[in-house]
């Protein structure tokens, strides 16, 4: 489904193998490991291939302005995944 799900967590939890996946589907990040989810960059690749993929970040990633604003630039209704301070913001 979105290419990640039926990998080894050693590949979940792997960068390079990620960031390569987020990048032709940002959904990628739903199977990524906690780590992967709260690493910036990874995260920005995602939300700049898919906005949604916010929602799937560390909550850390979605109080990042940085990555909210890509997010939101990719798709407009990511905002309501950002944290309740940028929300207000």
């Amino acid at each position: 489904e979105y290419g990640l799900q039926h990998t080894s967590d050693d590949l979940k939890a792997d960068r390079d193998f990620v960031m390569a996946a987020v990048k032709q589907n940002g959904y990628a990040l739903q199977h990524a490991s906690d780590d992967i989810k709260a690493d910036r960059d990874v995260v920005m690749a995602a939300v700049e291939q898919n906005g949604y993929a916010l929602h799937l970040a560390s909550d850390e990633m979605k109080a990042d302005r940085d990555v909210v604003m890509a997010a939101v630039k990719q798709e407009g209704f990511a905002l309501q995944h950002a944290s309740d301070d940028l929300k207000a913001d």
